[in-house]
């Protein structure tokens, strides 16, 4: 069965926005490896750090929950309620995806403004 149309422009917005957060977070680290580096006892910066790298390892798994989803809906017998699950799952994960990325952005910020 085709992915519903519906479905296919959420699961493309999520690839959007989760390419989109792994860049924040990417530049998040090389923002804060410096810092690091001159204060390595800063626990601030250590939390900053574990933070980006956390988000690094959810847009991860987000992408494997996502080719799971794609899976789920093209098996030829999938039912409306499958696939009506399938799109709840994607819409709860994409608001997971803008709240983390609204977190990296605003610590990218805050970053930025102490150089």
């Amino acid at each position: 069965m085709p992915i519903p149309s519906e479905i296919q422009n959420l699961i493309e917005r999520l690839n959007q926005e989760l390419a989109e957060t792994e860049a924040d977070a990417t530049q998040g680290l090389n923002l804060v490896r410096p810092i690091l580096s001159r204060f390595p006892d800063n626990a601030r910066m250590i939390q900053f750090f574990a933070f980006f790298n956390n988000i690094l390892l959810f847009v991860e798994i987000s992408r494997r929950r996502i080719q799971v989803a794609r899976e789920r809906l093209e098996v030829p017998d999938a039912t409306a309620e499958e696939i009506q699950d399938v799109g709840e799952e994607l819409g709860t994960l994409l608001g997971r995806v803008l709240e983390s990325k609204i977190a990296v952005r605003k610590i990218n910020t805050n970053l930025e403004e102490l150089q």
